[in-house]
């Protein structure tokens, strides 16, 4: 009997495994330059949104981050305790909340400009090798949510 490619139910055949493995490994590798920041690796993530965008509804950070807003509401309570944003109601609609960054919120961008070249040395890959890594990983995640 000839196994389909892909039908293996061994561990290190999955593609899953193989990308919860990756996603662990560079999580952890972020750890140590996001200490040094006083933030998690979700709250990075969140920092990066508003670096790139200024202010955003909250709304529109849940679904750059790809999070339901039960994920997003304590994360932002973390980075508001932390003075690095405020929640502020949207004056046009009093139902909408922006996520706004606080002066010491911005200034942590200064700080935070070396995690990536940082993070591309301690992987040993080419800038080439990371975008096209980067670009399949995108590609995949776009047809598994178009067929999901």
């Amino acid at each position: 009997m000839t196994e389909e490619p892909g039908a293996s139910l061994l561990l290190d055949d999955q593609l899953c495994f193989a990308l919860y493995a990756a996603q662990r490994a560079v999580t952890a590798a972020y750890r140590p330059l996001l200490d040094e920041l006083g933030l998690t690796y979700p709250q990075y993530l969140a920092m990066l949104v508003l670096w790139e965008r200024g202010e955003v509804p909250v709304k529109e950070l849940a679904t750059a981050l790809r999070l339901d807003y039960g994920t997003v509401s304590p994360l932002l309570k973390r980075l508001e305790a932390a003075g690095l944003v405020r929640r502020e109601r949207s004056a046009a609609d009093e139902r909408s909340v922006r996520v706004v960054l606080t002066d010491e919120g911005a200034a942590l961008r200064a700080h935070a400009e070396r995690v990536p070249a940082s993070l591309l040395h301690s992987t040993g890959m080419g800038a080439d090798e990371i975008a096209r890594l980067r670009a399949e990983l995108h590609d995949l995640a776009a047809r598994a949510s178009a067929r999901g």
